[in-house]
């Protein structure tokens, strides 16, 4: 048997059945993560989940409402670390990106709203992210003419950019001259960070 989740689902059922009732009480059990559970079950796993998400945001055939909903378990999805990360296997991140740049602001704020997620915390999706050009057109959405998406762009670039300096080098390129001066940063200052971000969100009031 080759298959590592059906190993793991094996030894669970081992683990859990009358015949280990005599194992010691403290002895480390085999964890269900919610893939394996799914797999027991039969439903479909969060990776499938993700793709059938992200089919709908772009099937032309999905009206407004719906798409709205599978933006929003798409958000949800990516919450999870490992959700994220594997992000780049499934083929995700481009059609995530494009709609970056959608003529619906739906898309364009709940694309930023997923990124943000996504990268939060997570530097392999901080990589990623600066990886497929993602941080010049969230740069750019900080412009945005409506104030949602502004507020989403922003906090991508607070996400993305903390920690991880190649980041924040690339988004002070296209984010506006009056605010990023000389454009020296430090992404592990935090309050050097946030005075960029801050000077954003005070911007973005303005535009209102």
């Amino acid at each position: 048997m080759n298959d590592p989740g059906l190993n793991t689902l094996l030894k669970w059922s081992i683990e859990n059945s009358a015949v280990s009732d005599n194992a010691e009480p403290n002895q480390p059990r085999t964890q269900l993560t919610p893939e394996l559970l799914a797999q027991l079950m039969g439903g479909p796993s969060d990776a499938d989940r993700m793709i059938q998400a992200m089919q709908a945001i772009h099937d032309p055939e999905v009206d407004h409402e719906n798409k709205g909903i599978a933006w929003d378990n798409f958000e949800q999805l990516v919450e999870n670390l490992d959700n994220a990360n594997n992000m780049e296997q499934l083929g995700l991140w481009m059609p995530l990106v494009q709609k970056l740049e959608s003529e619906d602001k739906q898309d364009r704020e709940m694309a930023c709203w997923c990124l943000g997620t996504a990268v939060q915390n997570n530097i392999k999706s901080q990589e990623r992210a600066l990886a497929v050009g993602a941080i010049e057109k969230v740069a750019k959405l900080c412009s945005d003419a409506d104030a949602g998406v502004r507020k989403k762009a922003i906090r991508v670039i607070s996400s993305e950019v903390r920690n991880y300096q190649p980041a924040l080098d690339e988004a002070v390129k296209y984010l506006p001259a009056e605010l990023v001066g000389d454009g020296k940063f430090d992404a592990d200052d935090m309050a050097n960070v946030d005075v960029l971000v801050n000077g954003l969100r005070e911007r973005s009031a303005k535009m209102a």
